[in-house]
């Protein structure tokens, strides 16, 4: 290896000596210095021979000995330089340096060893004493040299490696978390400066839009929100039309430039930031934050680009099964049809048919929710009636056109030129009131009757598929949805009740039909050839019931039907209400538009429900029984005649019906014979514990068939309802106070909870064990009897065979 030059540093040029001849000194400066002599003593304090050591230019100072000086500090600098290089440098860490009196710090050194300086070097230490080994010895060394490499790797594995994971996990956490605080800064930052002048820094968006895209699920998210809230405040209340071809190859001011510019930036950055919100609205994490947004930008702006794309969004998760995203979506879409003047009704129109194509797609399979936001519209009160006007125009241009034929008959064509003149006019008038109408903000009510029609149309043509799909019959392997077997029924219902003024007539039949097989399921005796897709409860029965009559009361000029099945039904699911697991509310909705509405009822029919609500009341809670009781007295008072079952006669009640005996297992009520009984039910009523309930059959007990004094109803069967709810809720029976009386003498507190809370249970549970008992006997005597008379059918069959064998051997003998 060649060593490398070192540069040998020479020491400066001295400077050129002037001899003591030619140094001149003036009188002044020898008057100064005998002046001033006293203040030169320090100078001969001072240690000369010290100073001359270190200071090379000496008075009579020999040459040769300022050469040897100057090579001693070479030399000496030399030895330092190969000192550094045949020495390391110890870490601070291991080894803290010295500092002198002068301030400088000194690290110490340590020498390398020959290995190491000869690497470094270059050069390999060779030693004449070693022997070449042997393949043996080489093979031990380069096992031990092996072992010894995995050790040390091993030993910096354990020393080094998790210090500088964790020292480089800590530096990406820092870096991560200072880069999330300034995209955060910079989120606001570009907010408020687009906030403030939207015009001149549109820009902007992009870049929020591009910060957005980051993988960090919190920038993600905060991106998005910031995105919402400056879209809500700059978008304009008109929809954007970028210029065509033409236009743009046209010379335009440079506000219109500006302007066009600031929309079509608007618009681009608009389009991608609803397909950034429609793409992650697909992944999990981002699924609620995403439909939020969705729902508010069509909330908010539903006029503008493409609300299309939002309400496409928005209406796919309305029957979802996550019931924050199912709220949101159903709350945005009740707002567009409560907010029709921001969009005029176009979005109504199209949120309805694709309510529909949901509904169609899914077969009816969808839930409740997403079929109850058709309740929150809202249509013209004359939009189901031919409006006069345009009869009375059209009466008129027929008349006008008859007068006008028998005149240009007898008379001659005028002018072409008035003919011209009029049809400019005329064209000139259409185009003005077209251009009128797109500019002002007041709708046409010609279009909006025509998209409030489409939109009922839409409305309807739902209703019927979903009742269409309630009566068709199933397999018997179909299997129900995720929300039941016919969960749109209910809201279905719903909705025709409220809109069953605005029916078509023509449908009115088959409505009825439809909800008259609805009612009438699961009662086979009454329709045995209708076989439905699936047994309905009683409350799906009794809102069928209550809206046939709603849309009977609503059309009551145009129709003709028989409701007779509907009493029918109403009379039989009187029995199969139970309190727990049926709607009381409906049943007393029932009972309030079925029976105490205006029409007189048939004395059989009336008599038969007052026998039948008299049997409920006994049985029921009070707030049902107090229903129930409501309705007897509104019957009682309308119809005089069946106050007779009120007496006890000796044969009973009335008897002068056709039918002279009570058979209360008819269905029918017309044909039970309900004259022929006697409401003693009224007199355990009057022991009730409730007072409402006592006091009320105590009253209607009063009431005579021969006297006309009207009694005054204080409430519909619904109110009563609801009042004595709300009253229960507070209301302790008297069975219950006297056994927490007798509780309160007991040792412990925490038995007499126990048992008040245990004791109505274990009641409930003894007498269900008796009754099964009971009737599991019965089922066993029947079954008996049965099995009996059949073993003597067979004996007589057996015998009959016997004596025919006989009779035949004596024959054949």
């Amino acid at each position: 290896m060649v060593k490398k030059k070192q540069k040998i540093i020479l020491p400066p040029d001295l400077p050129p000596e002037v001899p003591d001849e030619e140094v001149e000194v003036s009188d002044e400066d020898l008057d100064f210095v005998d002046q001033h002599s006293d203040y030169a003593n320090f100078m001969s304090k001072i240690d000369t021979p010290s100073l001359t050591k270190h200071v090379s230019r000496v008075a009579d100072a020999n040459e040769g000995a300022l050469e040897l000086l100057y090579e001693k500090k070479l030399r000496k600098k030399l030895e330092n330089k190969e000192k550094e290089e045949n020495t390391l440098e110890v870490d601070p860490i291991d080894a803290l340096p010295l500092k002198t009196a002068d301030g400088q710090l000194y690290y110490r050194r340590v020498v390398k060893e020959p290995k190491e300086a000869a690497e470094e070097s270059g050069e390999s230490i060779k030693d004449p004493a070693l022997v070449k080994p042997t393949k043996a010895e080489k093979r031990l060394k380069t096992k031990k040299l092996r072992k010894e490499a995995k050790k040390q790797a091993k030993e910096e594995e354990v020393q080094q490696t998790p210090q500088e994971e964790v020292l480089d996990e800590v530096k990406k956490d820092l870096t991560a978390e200072e880069a999330n605080e300034k995209k955060k800064y910079k989120f606001a930052e570009l907010g408020t400066t687009l906030l403030a002048d939207p015009e001149s820094n549109i820009r902007l968006l992009k870049e929020m839009l591009e910060i957005s895209k980051d993988g960090d699920s919190t920038i993600v998210i905060l991106g998005l929100k910031s995105l919402l809230a400056v879209f809500k405040d700059i978008i304009p209340g008109y929809r954007i039309r970028l210029p065509t071809e033409k236009e743009q190859e046209m010379k335009v001011s440079k506000d219109v430039k500006k302007m066009r510019f600031y929309e079509s930036t608007l618009l681009s950055a608009y389009k991608a930031y609803v397909q950034k919100l429609v793409a992650l609205q697909q992944q999990t994490v981002y699924q609620q934050v995403a439909t939020r947004c969705l729902c508010t930008l069509l909330a908010a702006v539903p006029h503008f680009n493409y609300h299309e794309s939002l309400l496409a969004a928005v209406v796919k998760d309305i029957s979802s099964q996550d019931d924050v995203i199912r709220k949101l979506c159903c709350s945005a879409v009740k707002s567009l049809f409560t907010n029709e003047g921001k969009h005029g009704g176009e979005v109504t129109v199209e949120a309805v048919r694709r309510i529909a194509e949901l509904v169609k797609s899914h077969n009816c399979q969808l839930h409740p929710d997403s079929l109850e936001v058709f309740l929150s519209l809202s249509f013209d009160e004359d939009l189901g009636k031919p409006e006069r006007s345009d009869m009375d125009k059209k009466a008129k241009y027929k008349k006008f056109k008859k007068r006008k034929g028998s005149e240009e008959s007898n008379q001659k064509p005028e002018n072409d030129r008035k003919k011209s003149r009029k049809e400019l006019m005329s064209k000139t008038r259409e185009e003005v009131n077209a251009d009128y109408k797109a500019v002002s903000s007041d709708q046409d009510p010609q279009e909006r009757r025509k998209m409030q029609s489409q939109t009922l149309s839409a409305v309807f043509q739902t209703f019927f598929r979903v009742l269409k799909h309630t009566v068709q019959p199933r397999s018997e392997g179909s299997v129900h949805g995720a929300f039941g077997s016919h969960p749109l029924l209910d809201p279905c219902l719903n909705g025709i009740g409220k809109f069953a003024h605005l029916i078509d007539l023509d449908f009115m039949a088959d409505l009825m039909q439809c909800l008259r097989k609805l009612a009438g399921n699961g009662n086979k005796s009454v329709d045995s050839s209708d076989n439905s897709s699936c047994q309905l409860t009683v409350s799906e029965r009794l809102r069928c019931c209550i809206v046939a009559f709603k849309v009977m009361r609503n059309n009551l000029d145009a129709l003709n039907v028989d409701l007779q099945e509907f009493f029918i039904q109403l009379y039989n699911l009187i029995l199969k209400y139970q309190p727990g697991r049926d709607d009381g509310d409906l049943l007393a909705e029932a009972l309030k538009i079925m029976l105490c509405d205006e029409r007189q009822h048939d004395m059989q029919r009336a008599a038969a429900f007052i026998k039948r609500l008299a049997t409920f009341a006994l049985c029921f809670r009070p707030a049902e029984s107090m229903a129930a009781l409501v309705t007897v007295k509104h019957l009682l008072q309308k119809n005089a005649k069946c106050r007779n079952l009120l007496e006890n006669d000796a044969g009973g009640g009335s008897v002068a019906g056709a039918i002279a005996k009570f058979q209360p297992q008819v269905l029918d009520p017309n044909l039970c014979g309900a004259l022929a009984s006697v409401l003693w039910e009224l007199n355990l009523l009057m022991k009730h514990y409730h007072p409402s309930v006592s006091s009320i059959a105590s009253t209607i007990s009063t009431m005579n068939a021969n006297t006309n004094q009207v009694f005054r109803v204080h409430a519909s069967p619904q109110q009563a309802y609801t009042e004595l709810v709300k009253e229960n809720e507070s209301f302790a029976t008297p069975s219950a106070i006297k056994r927490a009386n007798k509780r309160k003498g007991s040792n412990s507190a925490s038995v007499q909870g126990s048992d008040l809370n245990s004791s109505g249970e274990i009641d409930e549970n003894v007498v269900r064990s008796k009754l099964s008992e009971h009737f599991a006997l019965l089922r066993d005597i029947n079954e008996n009897e049965r099995l009996r008379s059949e073993m003597d059918l067979t004996r007589q069959s057996l015998n009959l065979y016997e004596t025919f064998k006989k009779k035949r051997k004596t024959r054949s003998d």
